[in-house]
């Protein structure tokens, strides 16, 4: 087993280094910076002295001035050679500093850390323990009026995108009936709760409608590949035989179905490892949950490179961490894996 980790360490570093070069590549070929982005704000924000065209005009800054903040932001440097000096920063842990805000990409994403920490745990944590029992139970129930009712819901909502469910929830829930809040982590008297369970009550009321939207697409994936594993195995040859040596169903179905059903589903394990840290944009942009997910949209949009880069970096660990972990649940579930063999 020894041997087979650091095999696969040691595809860790170049799939990190091919990952990083390509996004760091696109950030300096793409249109567009954070000295174009400081020109384009002046100029929509100047009037009359400050007021500039980037584009054959005039412009309130010297080309010698745009030289020196291309040179304050490393712009001015080859690709090549910035990568390296971006990846020698990384090796102490130094993300940079943000171009927009002025601060340790490390803090910003600290300071975040804990809302997309506790959306993906919610997440996380929820998908298994429904699904799972939820597609055994389908499975021994194929064909009744729960099996199919439940599995057109599950279809509807798969083939739903998780930012459209997010938009007609805020519009039925949150706009017309006024259950809900429009959005945010916690609401705005949120400091003034003395208890702790006022508190959690606050973030577990903001928290629904985002979780429905998070759990949806991942919720319905792992319901029908565990039904449907469940199913195969519950025909192959090995549970007849068994159940005609006298082993009951039931005992047939947990000692040995259930096992073999379950492999695919620690395959994916390892991968939610990212929704501990990204979530998604797109749904923290809708509920303006102020995560991860929405400082890397933001950061896009404002070409934020260093907080870019850094929350490439984290999630390129993050991915092969979990496709190791993944490795390891395969080889827990199923006996057939054996490390080193």
């Amino acid at each position: 087993m020894l041997s087979y980790f650091l095999r696969r360490m040691a595809l860790v570093i170049p799939t990190f280094l091919g990952i990083t070069i390509l996004i760091f590549a696109i950030t300096r070929f793409v249109p567009g910076g954070p000295v174009e982005r400081m020109l384009a704000n002046m100029q929509a924000q100047g009037d009359g002295a400050a007021a500039m065209t980037t584009a054959g005009g005039n412009s309130a800054l010297s080309e010698d001035q745009i030289a020196e903040l291309n040179a304050f932001y490393g712009l001015d440097k080859p690709v090549t050679e910035a990568y390296i000096d971006w990846l020698s920063k990384l090796l102490v842990l130094d993300f940079g500093e943000s171009t927009r805000y002025y601060e340790p990409v490390s803090d910003m994403i600290a300071e975040r850390l804990p809302v997309s920490l506790f959306y993906g745990g919610m997440t996380f944590f929820i998908s298994y323990f429904i699904s799972i029992p939820l597609g055994y139970y389908k499975a021994l129930k194929h064909g009744s009026v729960f099996d199919s009712g439940s599995s057109i819901l599950i279809f509807v909502g798969y083939a739903l995108p998780g930012y459209v469910v997010g938009v007609l929830l805020i519009t039925l829930f949150s706009y017309h009936l006024e259950w809900f809040p429009m959005g945010g982590f916690v609401g705005d008297d949120f400091d003034d709760y003395e208890t702790f369970v006022e508190r959690a009550k606050d973030v577990m009321w903001h928290a629904v409608l985002p979780l429905i939207c998070y759990l949806i697409g991942d919720f319905a994936t792992l319901t029908m590949t565990m039904k449907n594993n469940l199913m195969e195995n519950l025909s192959s040859d090995y549970i007849r035989t068994a159940i005609a040596k006298g082993l009951p169903f039931k005992q047939a179905v947990r000692k040995h179905a259930l096992r073999n059903s379950l492999i695919p589903i620690a395959s994916h394990f390892g991968n939610s490892l990212l929704f501990f840290m990204t979530g998604s944009f797109l749904i923290e942009v809708i509920f303006n949950i102020d995560g991860i997910g929405l400082l890397g949209y933001e950061s896009i949009i404002e070409r934020d490179y260093p907080v870019v880069m850094g929350i490439v970096a984290i999630n390129a660990v993050m991915l092969l961490i979990g496709n190791i972990l993944s490795d390891v649940c395969v080889a827990l579930v199923d006996p057939r894996v054996k490390f080193g063999a």
